[in-house]
């Protein structure tokens, strides 16, 4: 298959000559004529779930003053080690994708309404890319920090019609064999849970699987074999509250672990390997305005990255693709006289938003909330502070929601904290932003300066010189 002649003849080529961008594609000059004499081996994408520009941002910055170095993936920008474009990631039916869309349009190479996986606008079922590269002799695999079924790595994976039914998508995982699968989820494996009384567990260790229900668990697992790691039963702790807790260092890995373990179990394949690795709760955080619950863990993303770079650098034949599924939020740094020293209190933070909150009842009083803010974030609320956050839980009632089932005041909370971080959001929803995307090694110089998030389906296709004929 001639690489070069899709990319000429191909939608890419259209899409970018005819939109602007103001952003100048960075070129790996110094290694594409080198990468245009190989395909990709192996595929590491990395997701970094709703993370807005302001994140990658605040991100570096917070590295930056900390520790003087900025972070990895903007240093491959920096360092010029990187193909970089934006892309639009909208639906079908909106501007605004949510992650089914959008880890579909990838996964399947279609855009699709929002709420379904790889089911086309006339209910047409798209074959997912993990699949068609499984068929073609590679190992595949996905981790993640928030439940291994949920709709990301699922994207890449399976169709299902509604991105809800998380227990029907651990079953098709399973059928189709995908070799390393680890996040959280436990309520979609674990028989006790299940509507269905299904033990999945056992289903799984049946077809020769390791599983993984710890950190420990996960590190001494024997390489090169199939592994499924469940460490929680929804998401995973966020980083900086796992950090602030020995019980849950020790038993809950982080996401860099995660990926290097997955690259331990994949590598011996003759064929090669794909494997997609996502920062999900970058995205919970957004949704819940929950500053230290974003920027840690889009750090600790951060530092998957580098694990996937170490391992491509010395490898030779790996492709690393980069980017984000959508906006969400769209915090940023806010001008001030004081915003350098407000944004630095951030490293001294103990806790996220949700620690603080879920601590909370209607037996709280007005000295314990400000006692633990305190504790958690170092600045002290002030009475009527404190009242107005109290009086959330006078009504407080469960409802259904992805990401704040209580319905807990993470807003009332993020806009006191404002005041003393200088960090600043405009919703908390998902938005239209053209996301970042970085590649690095063979393939990465098929990217043009703008695309369309269907067309990077193919590109690792092309890159890998998988035929597109299932």
């Amino acid at each position: 298959m001639n690489r070069r002649k899709f990319f000429r003849n191909g939608a890419l080529t259209a899409v970018s000559a005819s939109i602007f961008t103001p952003f100048e594609t960075v070129r790996a000059s110094d290694l594409e004529s080198e990468w245009k004499r190989k395909k990709a081996k192996n595929i590491i994408l990395l997701v970094s779930d709703g993370m807005s520009t302001g994140t990658l941002n605040m991100a570096d910055l917070y590295l930056s003053r900390k520790t003087g170095k900025g972070s990895n993936w903007l240093n491959l920008y920096r360092e010029n080690k990187v193909n970089r474009a934006l892309m639009d990631m909208a639906s079908a039916n909106s501007m605004v994708t949510d992650s089914a869309a959008a880890s579909s349009s990838w996964g399947g190479g279609a855009r699709i309404n929002n709420g379904g996986i790889n089911y086309g606008v006339n209910g047409e079922q798209h074959l997912p890319i993990w699949q068609k590269f499984k068929s073609a002799g590679k190992k595949t695999g996905c981790v993640t920090t928030v439940p291994i079924t949920h709709v990301t790595p699922a994207g890449f994976c399976v169709n299902e019609k509604s991105r809800n039914d998380q227990a029907s998508i651990a079953e098709k995982y399973l059928e189709h064999g995908f070799d390393v699968l680890m996040g959280g989820g436990n309520e979609y494996f674990d028989a006790e849970k299940r509507k269905d009384k299904k033990d999945m567990y056992r289903a799984f260790a049946n077809k020769g699987y390791v599983v993984a229900r710890s950190r420990q668990e996960m590190m001494s697992a024997p390489a090169h074999q199939q592994i499924l790691g469940v460490f929680s039963d929804n998401g995973l702790a966020y980083t900086k509250d796992r950090e602030s807790n020995k019980e849950l260092m020790e038993n809950i890995p982080s996401l860099a672990e995660m990926t290097q373990k997955a690259i331990e179990n994949l590598s011996d394949s003759p064929k090669g390997f794909t494997l997609q690795v996502e920062a999900g709760k970058v995205d919970w955080a957004a949704h819940a305005n929950d500053i230290a619950g974003l920027l840690y863990d889009q750090v600790a993303f951060d530092e998957a990255v580098q694990v996937a770079m170490d391992f491509a650098e010395k490898d030779g034949d790996t492709l690393v693709i980069i980017t984000t599924d959508h906006g969400n939020a769209n915090p940023g740094l806010i001008y001030g006289k004081n915003a350098n020293d407000n944004f630095d209190t951030v490293q001294k933070y103990k806790h996220t938003n949700e620690w603080i909150l879920n601590g909370i009842g209607k037996e709280t009083s007005v000295s314990n909330l400000k006692e633990r803010v305190e504790f958690a974030n170092g600045f002290v609320l002030t009475d009527e502070e404190a009242k107005t956050l109290l009086s959330y839980y006078t009504s407080l009632k469960s409802k259904d929601g992805w990401y704040n089932p209580r319905n807990l005041p993470f807003n009332a909370l993020a806009e006191i904290q404002k005041k003393h971080t200088s960090v600043g959001w405009i919703s908390m929803q998902h938005s239209a932003d053209y996301v970042e995307l970085a590649m690095y090694g063979p393939g990465s110089e098929l990217l043009n300066p703008f695309i369309k998030n269907t067309d990077l389906h193919f590109l690792m296709l092309e890159a890998a010189e998988v035929e597109n004929n299932f």
